[in-house]
Formats: structure tokens, C-alpha cells, sequence
């Protein structure tokens, strides 16, 4: 559990960093995101949920 609580304050650090380095880019990003249509966004989510479980399988093997 405790795993888990790290890595959620390592998303937040590096979310946090983003919008503190680059704010206008982070907001086109947005805006740029909202005009999608929902299947590559689910498709983009797939894929990094897949890619992020597969990071996790080799490290923690």
C-alpha cells in the first residue's frame, strides 16, 4: 500500500512540475485534448496503462 501512496506523490510531483515549468503549454495541451474524439483517448489510455504495468512487472519482477 505504501507503494502505492509513493507513487501517486511522484505523479503529483511531476504534474506539479509540469504546470509549474510550462503552464501555457500544459493549457493548449488541454484544450487540444478536449477537441478529441473519445476513441484515441481511450486508445492513448490503454496504452499507457499497459505500458505502465509493464514497467512496474520488470522492476518489481
Amino acid at each position: 500500500m505504501s507503494d502505492l501512496i509513493v507513487a501517486l506523490g511522484l505523479v503529483l510531483v511531476i504534474e506539479g512540475l509540469l504546470l509549474a515549468a510550462v503552464p501555457g503549454a500544459v493549457r493548449r495541451a488541454m484544450i487540444s485534448i478536449d477537441q478529441l474524439p473519445d476513441q484515441p483517448l481511450r486508445i492513448a489510455g490503454l496504452v499507457g496503462a499497459v505500458i505502465g504495468v509493464a514497467v512496474v512487472w520488470l522492476m518489481r519482477g
